[in-house]
């Protein structure tokens, strides 16, 4: 018997997956638990369906991430900061203070738990900071801190 799994069975496979199972197993257990459904060629045609929808909304979101990657490639973000006699800043830039000044200057608004910075910034220069837009998709910001 064939049968589409609803959620995910131990041992027999994932949500979506197709498998063949004995009748007894599928009409005794997995169908009146709601784990699965008879596989007859409507619930195919919509797991089909279902899958074709989900690999192209992944390509269209990777695509708009490489966009973006793109586009933040050329972006500066200037932010000022006003620091003591020796050259340190007052605090630090945190990821937080980079997204909120890019959001103001260009309307990109990127989260801050994607951006990946080993520590926070505590001094005046030019940096490189890294955004993981998506599965695979890295993106670089220059961040330049300026004297207030």
């Amino acid at each position: 018997m064939k049968v589409i799994l609803l959620a995910d069975v131990k041992g027999q496979g994932k949500k979506n997956d197709v498998i063949e199972v004995s009748d007894g197993y599928g009409k005794n257990f997995l169908i009146p638990r709601k784990l699965a459904k008879a596989a007859d060629a409507q619930s195919l045609n919509d797991v089909k369906v279902k899958e074709a929808a989900r690999v192209y909304r992944i390509e269209t979101e990777k695509k708009e991430a490489q966009a973006l990657a793109e586009k933040l490639k050329t972006l500066q973000v200037k932010i000022t900061a006003s620091s003591g006699g020796d050259g340190r800043l007052y605090g630090s830039i945190t990821s937080k203070d980079i997204v909120e000044k890019l959001k103001a200057d260009t309307g990109i608004d990127i989260d801050k738990r994607k951006v990946v910075m080993g520590d926070p910034i505590k001094a005046y220069g030019k940096y490189e900071v890294e955004v993981k837009l998506y599965t695979e998709v890295t993106g670089k910001i220059n961040v330049l801190v300026c004297e207030k």
